[in-house]
């Protein structure tokens, strides 16, 4: 079977990820080389510790993925403000757009020299900030670009969209021969909202490496839980889209029945000072914890220590947390607003409005041993299937699809 040659656009990756997209990538990736397939990887900006010898030491085991770089301050999660502030404080030396937008511009006028310079079979771009760097690529080689839809601005803004990135999104999802999404949730959103057939979206679910999530980890909090009480975990970006101000409601609710309950929120973003905040003028100082950005060994930790894990997104497109809690033996409950709810049989779901119907599922496995192990195992077996493995094999098809 001939080897594909994929010239891939992500604007994240790891280590140097803040969120769910860098690692879809690399799982994606690093199961793309594996199905014979070799991967191109344009990072839009160059990051301190970021070089080809850590890579190769990071990636030894992985054949088939080179990675080329361009100076950009395209950040992951940027928007247009804190580009600006980002530039004030930008070295003189390094060349920049003189906004946001003109910076994506710059990326799509870089991505043609990669596309002359890197041999290439198929495009693959994922989210906006690099669909123009696909469609630019696509222009010099006339190679099939595929664009991966991992979050719309629908999402990310609560319904409420930057009209730029809008029509960035637009532009990008027409000028695709193919287009992925995480989950029938974003493929609705991308038909309904963005004027593209059924047909031409094609939905691939996300995955996690089972392998890394086998580990026999200790146990985090120790102290806190040997006092008797339980953990309830929040992981995700602290922006509107994920919800947390649902889940310190949900808290405040839940405590008036499990008093001796610890509530952990992981993660960070633009509205973390607004939720402490709220916790705090809800009285729930003592009852929640606010770890900041965790990543790696010390997430799972969390995971593992917790109790239950709850995903209180308002528009989720998928939602790998709640995959990586139940890989380590954690169950799980999600708003039915998320994309990984279409694959989950055994996991709570609650719309995430609805504070009384959360508060309750919540209160149930915090009393109940029998519902918590038995959510636990099955949601367990539940995850053996969504693997990285799968999502790849379907890419690839779609790959050969295109090169028919």
């Amino acid at each position: 079977m001939k080897n594909i040659r994929v010239l891939m656009f992500g604007w994240e990756f790891p280590p140097h990820n803040s969120g769910g997209l860098g690692t879809a990538c690399y799982g994606l990736s690093k199961s793309l080389s594996r199905a014979n397939v070799s991967v191109i990887f344009v990072l839009p900006k160059k990051l301190d510790g970021f070089d080809h010898d850590f890579l190769k030491i990071i990636f030894a085991n992985i054949r088939n993925i080179k990675f080329r770089e361009m100076q950009t301050l395209i950040h992951p999660y940027i928007t247009p403000d804190v580009y600006d502030e980002y530039l004030r404080t930008a070295p003189e030396h390094e060349l920049y757009g003189l906004n946001l937008f003109d910076e994506v511009r710059r990326y799509g006028l870089q991505a043609r020299n990669i596309a002359r310079e890197e041999a290439h079979d198929v495009i693959h771009a994922h989210d906006w900030l690099s669909f123009r760097a696909g469609i630019e690529a696509r222009r010099v080689s006339g190679k099939p670009l595929i664009v991966h839809v991992h979050a719309t601005e629908f999402d990310r803004t609560g319904g409420h969209p930057n009209q730029y990135i809008y029509d960035e999104e637009r532009r990008g999802l027409h000028a695709a021969d193919c287009i992925v999404a995480v989950s029938q949730h974003t493929k609705n959103v991308i038909v309904e909202h963005y004027g593209i057939r059924q047909h031409k979206v094609v939905v691939v679910h996300n995955g996690i490496d089972h392998a890394e999530h086998r580990k026999a980890l200790p146990q985090a909090l120790t102290h806190i839980r040997a006092k008797g009480k339980k953990i309830v975990l929040f992981v995700g970006r602290l922006t509107i889209q994920k919800g947390p101000d649902y889940f310190v409601r949900v808290a405040k609710r839940v405590l008036e029945f499990e008093p001796n309950t610890l509530f952990v929120i992981s993660g960070s973003g633009d509205m973390e000072h607004q939720i402490i905040r709220q916790a705090a003028d809800l009285g729930l100082g003592e009852q929640i914890v606010f770890a900041g950005f965790v990543r790696d060994e010390e997430l799972m930790k969390l995971y593992r220590a917790a109790d239950l894990y709850v995903m209180t997104s308002v528009s989720e497109p998928f939602g790998l947390t709640a995959l990586e809690s139940l890989a380590n033996g954690t169950p799980i409950l999600v708003s039915k607003q998320s994309g990984v709810s279409e694959v989950l049989t055994h996991a709570l779901k609650s719309d995430f409005w609805d504070i009384d119907d959360m508060a309750d599922k919540i209160v149930n496995v915090l009393e109940s041993k029998g519902l918590h192990e038995t959510l636990a195992e099955l949601g367990a077996k539940d995850v053996e299937h969504v693997t990285w493995e799968s999502a790849a094999g379907k890419c690839a098809d779609i790959y050969r699809n295109h090169l028919a």
